[in-house]
């Protein structure tokens, strides 16, 4: 960013120069150079993002359950559906940080992820419980009888709630 005020002055006080195109061509230039920088700021991996992992790796490293949690992963694994009780989709997600965490959403209460396959990148919101393999993911989908927090899956920018 100095370098384009530091060219900005040169061509000011160089006679050469016609000020006019200051404001015709350089200036909407400039313009465009600050909003992009702007962007990139923006682009950078969000700080929720951060802080939800850290959460899930505390809960992890203090054994804790019962954790409300937000987060991404990108599917490692397609697990079979487990049938006993309420039917629940599942597969394992592996974090940033190299954490894996098995997803477990009922689809007797929320819609089956569509399409769902190994690479692809699954958002979610629900309650984290501890296992020594890294931990479950369950509540991913609204309460029928309205006292737990509602969870949800987004997966190819649709949400499962």
């Amino acid at each position: 960013m100095q370098h384009v005020g530091r060219l900005l002055s040169l061509a000011l006080r160089t006679r050469r120069f016609d000020r006019s195109l200051v404001g015709k061509r350089l200036l909407p230039l400039l313009l465009v150079a600050v909003l992009l920088a702007g962007c990139t700021i923006a682009v950078r991996t969000p700080a929720s993002s951060i802080a939800d992992e850290a959460a899930i790796a505390q809960a992890f490293n203090s054994h804790r359950s019962g954790v409300e949690v937000t987060g991404s992963g990108v599917v490692e694994r397609l697990l079979p559906d487990d049938d006993s009780g309420g039917r629940h989709q599942r597969f394992i997600l592996r974090l940033t940080s190299g954490q894996t965490l098995l997803v477990a959403h009922n689809v007797d209460i929320a819609s089956r992820v569509q399409d769902l396959k190994v690479g692809d990148t699954v958002q979610f919101k629900g309650q984290y419980e501890w296992n020594s393999q890294g931990g479950v993911i369950h509540w991913t989908h609204h309460d029928p009888t309205g006292t737990h927090q509602l969870g949800w899956l987004k997966h190819g920018g649709k949400l499962y709630e």
